[in-house]
């Protein structure tokens, strides 16, 4: 098994250029589903989640070829219209190609999702909103079972923002009967970056990025091809790296306006930070303060950088309070972290974490989930001696080769 060799103590300076986005590029492959003939994508990121994606496809009866970030999906009249649970298992996003199955071929059986274990993240938006579309579900060994003589559009108002969820909706409103309202829709890019695609693809999609979303139906769509949006979470990930080593980095072909919540945060912890039209830098800094930080639906704080911003609050001078309000077990890094000296105290979903610089050192620690892995390497940037990240499989689920980015910036870090 791989294990990430982090040593640490190393100021990270330089240019570091952002992949695209897998919370986008999932959803956007199942889209495929909705239209025979060659789909393109540019900037996909080469991680095992896509691997698992196009594994899935395959067997759906669909070609797919992957070459320098370049992605082709050629779709066929499918030969199966179940998702096995051996395939997905591994990825929670798997549940979206229920919505496009049953908007063009009426039809899905799709194994209930894995991914990682950070709550329990219920499907019970995705199967009520497809039974509003007309569609009959049943949760049956293990499988979503469902069925429609043909979707037909309606209003669907979420009692929270489902990101999941609302791109399940899109991509079956878009064929469906009439017109259909989402209220109370994820406003995410990456929901934004799905109705672009599908927009392409010959959809009638309005108000995407906001909280009520309208679809038309269209009676059939077409293949296009599309870039996918750059990963935020990687874009923040790789400034946070720069920040915690009190270096100079920039962080390029990113979208600043998607992190406004991040830069917002850290400039009130007393950081430089500069932003332009595709840029992001971090200055060096030697001290910072204290802030504390709520987790919620963009465009608020993400959950996907919490852990990243509490590896940041162990060495900033004062106490602060991390609050987690959309997974119920995404504090499973914290234990790790104790290991690397770190003063955190945990209850239910809040952490009170007293930051010191200099506090952390050194040892083995055990990767939990894809984000927990990305906060321990960060830890292991700036603590004493040299720490061990195990079970990094999570993290290449998530982040395209990492360590190669973080070494062009001087870190010393290795896999083995």
């Amino acid at each position: 098994m791989q294990k990430m060799v982090v040593n640490g103590g190393v100021k990270l300076e330089g240019e570091v250029v952002t992949g695209g986005a897998k919370n986008a590029a999932l959803p956007i492959l199942f889209s495929t589903l909705l239209a025979d003939g060659e789909h393109v994508f540019h900037n996909v990121p080469d991680l095992m989640d896509i691997k698992s994606t196009r594994d899935l496809l395959e067997s759906f009866g669909c070609e797919t070829s992957f070459t320098d970030n370049t992605l082709k999906v050629v779709v066929r009249p499918l030969k199966t219209f179940v998702a096995d649970y051996d395939l997905v298992r591994k990825m929670r996003a798997s549940i979206v190609c229920l919505g496009p199955l049953l908007a063009r071929h009426k039809q899905a059986k799709v194994s209930l999702p894995g991914g990682c274990a950070i709550g329990s993240r219920p499907i019970n938006f995705h199967l009520n909103a497809m039974e509003q579309l007309g569609a009959t579900c049943e949760v049956t060994s293990g499988y979503v079972v469902a069925k429609t003589e043909g979707l037909k559009g309606t209003q669907i108002i979420f009692d929270m923002p489902s990101v999941g969820a609302t791109q399940n909706v899109l991509m079956a409103a878009v064929l469906a009967e009439g017109t259909t309202i989402i209220e109370n829709a994820a406003k995410e890019p990456e929901i934004v970056d799905l109705a672009n695609y599908l927009v392409k693809m010959g959809a009638k999609v309005k108000g995407a990025g906001t909280s009520i979303i309208t679809v038309v139906g269209v009676e059939s769509l077409s293949a296009a091809e599309h870039r996918i949006i750059p990963d935020r979470i990687e874009a923040g990930t790789l400034l946070i790296a720069g920040a915690i080593t009190r270096g100079s980095v920039t962080v390029k072909k990113c979208n600043p306006k998607d992190l406004e919540a991040l830069i917002s945060k850290m400039r009130d912890c007393g950081f430089s930070i500069e932003t332009g039209d595709d840029f992001i830098s971090v200055n060096q800094t030697k001290t910072w303060r204290a802030v504390d930080i709520t987790t919620a639906p963009h465009p608020g704080f993400p959950t996907d950088l919490q852990a990243q911003f509490m590896a940041l609050m162990l060495e900033a001078e004062g106490s602060s309070i991390i609050s987690e309000t959309i997974f119920e077990n995404r504090f499973m890094h914290v234990q790790e972290l104790l290991r690397l000296n770190a003063d955190i105290s945990k209850k239910a979903k809040v952490c009170v974490v007293r930051g010191k610089q200099g506090q952390l050192t050194g040892a083995p620690v055990m990767a939990t989930d894809l984000r927990a892995s990305a906060c321990l390497i960060l830890a292991g940037l700036v603590a004493k001696g040299e720490t061990n990240v195990n079970r990094i499989y999570h993290l290449d689920r998530g982040y395209e080769k990492l360590e190669n980015k973080l070494t062009k910036l001087g870190a010393s870090i290795k896999r083995i």
